[in-house]
């Protein structure tokens, strides 16, 4: 198992999990086990930070975009408000508060240069929501309105990071001030859809699945006959990211459809919200399906009744027992 961040909050609930499809009602929420590592700040009732251009520490080795970079302790006393620099400025797609963002970062303490925590460490991005109470309140303000492809440097005071508490676990008194270096490398929202080759759907068999990349629900086809009795999983849009592990957590668009109705019982897309989860905690047909394929693709999953609900699906869910189920699902990133 991978180590997860001493300051990254806990990962939204996904939807698919092993409670059910679009229950919000049971406890079992499917969130990504935060045991191991402080919450982010609470929701601030502070009001949003002015953004200064100072002062911030040099960055002294570890330059360019992607490397792992060594910051100097911080000189002086460092701003009350928060003090943000665009290192290096990208060219990708606009950060917007709400988004969910790809990036390697660092975090240390001012006064200190005490290292809490870095990605590139780990050999794996962080993946995150920039929105109030899913994240530091420090990074929410710092990062949106920056551009994929930007190495961003800022610096947050208390107020907009642990609070006067501080947090003990992660080293941090309440009076310390943190720098963070964010290597931006992607932003994700509710309009983001697969990016990749299409893939021909040749088997009748297997829903055929639409491959438009506007954001929109594609459409599912199902065929006029009797589902498969075992899973089916494969490309209708092949990615080229990486592929995806049976331990990670995962980012994605899907629809999912009964087989024997066609009835469309949960989706992203209706919600207009992009939801991530760790492949541990969906049904074992989600888990199968989506262990292997590359980020970037759209997948279409056909699970029978024993890799998904049975005879016990969620109330409410709309799904009868012993159902068939199809997905189509965006895999947009992994953590």
């Amino acid at each position: 198992m991978r180590r997860r961040s001493l300051i990254l909050a806990a990962v939204p609930a996904g939807l698919v999990t092993l409670a059910g499809c679009g229950d919000d009602s049971s406890d079992s929420s499917g969130k990504v086990d935060s045991s191991a590592s402080p919450s982010a700040s609470a929701p601030s009732a502070a009001p949003a930070p002015k953004i200064v251009d100072g002062p911030l520490p040099a960055i002294t080795a570890g330059t360019k975009f992607g490397e792992k970079p060594t910051v100097a302790k911080g000189s002086g006393a460092p701003s009350d408000q928060l003090a943000v620099k665009t290192v290096i400025a990208g060219g990708g797609r606009t950060v917007a508060e709400g988004d969910y963002i790809q990036a390697q970062y660092l975090g240390q303490i001012w006064d200190t240069g005490k290292v809490l925590d870095n990605s590139y460490d780990r050999g794996a991005p962080l993946l995150t929501q920039l929105a109030q109470g899913s994240t530091m309140e420090g990074w929410r303000y710092a990062l949106t309105g920056k551009k994929a492809g930007s190495r961003v440097q800022f610096a947050v005071p208390p107020t907009w990071g642990f609070g006067k508490e501080g947090n003990a676990e992660a080293g941090v008194k309440g009076t310390d001030t943190l720098v963070f270096v964010f290597d931006v490398q992607d932003t994700f929202n509710a309009r983001s859809s697969a990016e990749g080759k299409k893939v021909p759907q040749d088997d009748a068999a297997v829903p055929k699945v639409g491959t438009n990349t506007d954001g929109k629900a594609p459409s599912v086809e199902i065929p006029k006959a009797d589902p498969p009795k075992k899973l089916v999983s494969g490309y209708v849009i092949e990615g080229d990211g990486e592929a995806v592990e049976a331990d990670d957590t995962v980012l994605v668009q899907y629809k999912g459809v009964v087989w024997d109705t066609g009835k469309e019982f949960d989706s992203t897309y209706q919600r207009s919200a992009l939801t991530s989860f760790s492949l541990q905690q969906v049904v074992k047909g989600w888990a199968q399906g989506l262990t292997g394929k590359k980020t970037g693709s759209r997948v279409v999953i056909v699970i029978p009744p024993d890799l998904g609900y049975g005879d016990q699906p969620p109330a409410g869910s709309g799904i009868e027992k012993d159902s068939t189920m199809v997905f189509t699902v965006d895999l947009l990133a992994k953590m």
